[in-house]
């Protein structure tokens, strides 16, 4: 397992952090994922042979939010 901290613009209140969340939780090969508007970040736990992080940045931009790179 993988893990990654991702820094994450754009989630203003807990119903983005759990668009956030929602969003990655239906990917295959995540495993957890805690999202915190609070500190404008994304812990996720995943499956780097089943999931790309690429993949897991583009669900979030997808989702209306920015990764910080």
């Amino acid at each position: 397992m993988d893990k990654v901290v991702l820094k994450v613009e754009g989630m203003t209140c807990g119903g983005c952090s759990g668009t956030v969340e929602k969003v990655l939780n239906a990917k295959d090969g995540v495993q957890t994922v805690s999202a915190s508007h609070e500190q404008d970040q994304v812990d996720v736990e995943f499956d780097s042979s089943v999931i790309a992080l690429a993949t897991i940045e583009t669900a979030i931009e997808d989702a209306g939010f920015d990764v910080v790179k």
